[in-house]
């Protein structure tokens, strides 16, 4: 694998097509070695003189904010420095030369500043459910499985396992093994197919870490947050929607905090959330007393509350003008969403039948729960202020 990446770098230099295969944004460690290990295995399977290169879908100054990935890279001997980061590379110059073929790998749907880019894409390796409304028009292959890694590795051992080298084999076993909370059948995250893959590689390479080893050291790492700033915080697993102008963006803080929140009267999910006082006028925030509500629960209830905002407002599709937003108006409409999101359904019904990824969930046990590093509310505040100003000065400026 090291060799492989080595070239991948040096193939960039020559002005020849390439065949990218390409992660997702967050870059967690599943979308990151998926995208590794797919594209070794499609370079080492293709007869023709063809170039395949992994693409990490981040800058490469955004890779300190993924701990797992940094500390699985240095335990396996893969240096940071032979990776490709997205913007080390120029895709929307390929695509118009005519130089790009996409394999997206743990995601099917290209962010809207990559929409150009569609045509391009090829192939489609995935397991979460499909968006038919945005999913490219080429070879898909979906399956509900708890790590994509599992499909990849399905892909490797099926279509030449002779390739398959020690330090791949760590990556996969390791990922998958994370992906699916060390297999643990009472968190139920890990199919039959993932268990069915982990248990092949371990009988392919018996020196692999023992499972429990493995699962408590990129938990770990994962959720360390030592050394980074609030900014960083912040930022790190952030999820983000945007509509007609807005963004509503969620971001885990892995510590304790006290502030306030906007969503208590959720009750699909109910979030059993605690307010506290702000010290800020513009920063309200939750207590979340439900942890079995993970960010990709809530932002279907965002992205309903704004769609009814804006509906209610009548604004037109795609005019570019600012509105003016009542935030009580707001408030309204997200209580409203929350109690009209699949009605009459408990949580339990609202799951998938099988078992999404949980690369932004919590398990039981927290590393942090041992020791967290000190961040005030005020650090919070503080920061975003800066952010929420920096933001206004440049939309100022760029109305004049």
């Amino acid at each position: 694998m090291e060799d492989y990446l080595q070239g991948c770098r040096a193939a960039l230099q020559e002005s020849r097509p390439l065949h990218v295969v390409l992660g997702n944004e967050a870059c967690d460690l599943d979308s990151m070695v998926s995208a590794l290990a797919l594209a070794f295995y499609l370079a080492k399977t293709t007869e023709a003189e063809e170039i395949f290169v992994p693409v990490l879908n981040i800058k490469r100054s955004e890779l300190p904010l993924r701990g797992d990935n940094i500390f699985f890279l240095q335990k396996v001997h893969i240096p940071e420095t032979i990776l490709i980061f997205r913007d080390e590379i120029d895709l929307h110059a390929l695509h118009q030369a005519g130089q790009l073929t996409l394999i997206l790998v743990d995601h099917h749907v290209l962010s809207k500043s990559d929409a150009a880019l569609e045509e391009a894409v090829a192939e489609v390796l995935d397991h979460r459910p499909i968006e038919q409304k945005h999913c490219p028009p080429c070879h898909v292959s979906v399956e509900l499985v708890g790590s994509c890694a599992t499909l990849v590795t399905e892909r490797i051992l099926q279509g030449a396992p002779e390739i398959l080298d020690r330090q791949t084999a760590a990556l996969l076993h390791g990922t998958i093994i994370l992906d699916c909370v060390n297999m643990d059948l009472k968190i139920g995250k890990a199919t039959l197919k993932d268990s069915k893959y982990v248990e092949k590689l371990e009988a392919l390479f018996p020196d692999l870490p023992k499972r429990n080893d493995i699962f408590d050291s990129l938990q770990k790492a994962k959720f360390d947050v030592s050394g980074l700033t609030t900014e960083q915080m912040l930022r790190k697993d952030q999820k983000t929607i945007y509509r007609q102008g807005i963004k509503v963006a969620i971001s885990a803080i892995y510590m304790d905090l006290e502030i306030c929140g906007v969503l208590e009267r959720s009750h699909s999910p109910s979030l059993k959330l605690t307010p506290a006082p702000s010290t800020h006028p513009n920063l309200q925030a939750y207590l979340q007393g439900n942890t079995q509500v993970s960010r990709k629960k809530l932002l279907p209830l965002l992205q309903e509350a704004l769609s009814v905002y804006f509906d209610s407002m009548k604004i037109p599709s795609g005019q570019p003008e600012t509105v003016v937003v009542s935030w009580e108006q707001v408030d309204k409409e997200l209580d409203r969403a929350s109690n009209s999101l699949i009605p009459g359904l408990s949580q339990d019904e609202e799951d998938p039948p099988l078992p999404p990824t949980p690369m932004n969930s919590l398990v039981d046990e927290c590393p942090l729960d041992q020791g967290l590093p000190k961040l005030s509310a005020e650090d919070v505040f503080e920061k975003c202020s800066q952010i929420s100003l920096s933001q206004s000065t440049t939309a100022s400026l760029s109305e004049k």
